[in-house]
């Protein structure tokens, strides 16, 4: 590595969200070397939410999610070539044509890829897709502005439960299907799961928890979906939603502590081994990370955040370029939203890390409200429904860890009316979806044998 951490080779593996904008901050804090960009898609970043969010409405085209660049990083751009290993003793970057980039540090930033459908075979049938690229969402566009007789959801997490409000404007018929006891269930908990539950039932959603797909049927195009209860869906489209797969099977060899949660590192950012031992030369950011927060007991979390994707690129590029003492920790409160049903839902915090709720303002009734959570006594997350404006407050909150549950502090907010209740946030493996916040704390993925000295 070279004595100035601003000159050299830097590799950005991953033309997401987080690696445009680590390569545009690696400009701005002064970085002169070589810096390349390396994405599977033959495409330059573009922004995921919209895709769900108003490319299936119709109201954009896919191709116009594109991200503006804040600056010009002077990149080289090597899209449509997928990274197939990582060689930390060499410093190269492997890459599916055959070549190899050499780097002096690296930024591993490939996010996530839908989870597909287990039955291959049933998988490629005409009509079934999922959404998670911007060609995914062209494609479903296009089918579901043909007229479908119904669309089958397969998971009612926020991207299943944002398809489906998409179909419902669009005037088709729906199903949802959810292996849990309600949507959005293993990301807000019980309480906001019951108003996403009537939520969609009375928007025409034909809703069905507690039960599982068990096959996908039809002769090369689908028609229709069996159930763990005996029932039979009849539908035109299928829609995939059961959550994300992280981008990690090119680490396999690497060393790094990479597995399904994603790759391990430290607040700062710096990759894990295998081993627990701290990387100088491997920095990592985005959907694909996992990393402590001493707000939630500096346990790892997964995020599938827009905005901790922009956080933590620019943090973990800060870090790259400067001195150990001018390095600085990711430590920003996860935040999300999501609009469905012509509801504008947006959390603070990590609700999942709960034990009890409250309603703070408002009522379900009313379905207009602010849901405070909290764990062993001190706030540690909100979420809000048509309340947005109320969630700076709640922030404040999390991060002076507030006791909970919370009293009147703000003339505009009232003491909460509501006495609290279990969170009831389900184990995820019940659930149909994987939730876009985990708390995963370090399993590895493999056995190792610890090697101790004779004598």
């Amino acid at each position: 590595m070279p004595g100035d951490l601003r000159e050299g080779r830097i590799v950005v593996v991953g033309a997401s969200l987080a690696g445009l904008r680590a390569a545009e901050k690696l400009r701005e804090e002064g970085f002169t070397g070589s810096l390349t960009v390396v994405g599977d898609e033959p495409h330059p970043p573009y922004d995921r939410p919209p895709l769900s969010k108003q490319v299936l409405f119709g109201k954009v085209p896919a191709d116009a999610t594109v991200l503006p660049m804040r600056r010009d990083p002077e990149a080289e751009w090597r899209l449509g070539v997928r990274a197939t290993g990582l060689d930390m003793a060499g410093k190269r970057v492997l890459l599916a044509d055959g070549e190899s980039l050499p780097y002096d540090q690296v930024l591993i930033t490939t996010g996530t890829r839908a989870r597909p459908w287990p039955n291959a075979q049933e998988a490629a049938l005409d009509g079934v897709f999922t959404l998670r690229t911007s060609d995914d969402a062209r494609l479903l566009a296009e089918r579901l502005a043909s007229g479908p007789r119904r669309v089958l959801v397969i998971g009612a997490g926020f991207t299943g439960s944002e398809i489906a409000s998409a179909c419902r404007e669009r005037g088709l018929e729906v199903t949802v299907t959810e292996r849990g006891p309600a949507p959005l269930v293993g990301a807000l908990g019980g309480t906001l799961a019951k108003l996403a539950a009537a939520m969609q039932r009375n928007h025409g959603v034909d809703l069905r928890c507690g039960v599982t797909v068990t096959a996908l049927r039809g002769n090369g195009h689908f028609t229709g979906a069996d159930l763990s209860d005996g029932s039979r869906v009849d539908a035109d489209v299928c829609i995939v939603a059961m959550g994300a797969v992280r981008n990690v099977e090119w680490l396999a060899e690497s060393g790094l502590a990479a597995g399904p949660r994603g790759v391990a590192c430290d607040a700062g950012c710096r990759a894990f081994t295998m081993y627990g031992l701290v990387t100088d030369s491997v920095f990592v950011a985005g959907d694909v990370s996992r990393f402590p927060h001493p707000l939630f007991d500096y346990q790892l979390l997964s995020l599938e955040h827009w905005r901790n994707a922009v956080e933590q690129a620019e943090v973990a590029a800060h870090n790259m370029v400067s001195p150990e003492p001018l390095r600085r920790p990711h430590l920003a409160v996860p935040t999300f939203w999501s609009s469905q049903f012509g509801l504008n839902i947006k959390s603070v915090g990590v609700p999942t890390f709960s034990d009890q709720v409250v309603i703070a303002q408002g009522s379900l009734e009313a379905r207009r409200l602010a849901v405070v959570y909290g764990y062993r006594g001190r706030v540690t997350a909100a979420v809000t429904v048509d309340m947005a404006k109320s969630l700076e407050y709640y922030q404040d909150l999390i991060e002076t860890a507030a006791p909970f549950p919370p009293v009147a502090g703000a003339s505009d907010r009232p003491p909460a009316a509501e006495v609290p209740i279990p969170s009831d946030v389900p184990d995820p493996s019940v659930l149909s979806h994987g939730p876009t916040v985990a708390l995963t704390g370090h399993l590895p993925d493999r056995r190792l044998a610890m090697m101790r000295p004779s004598g």
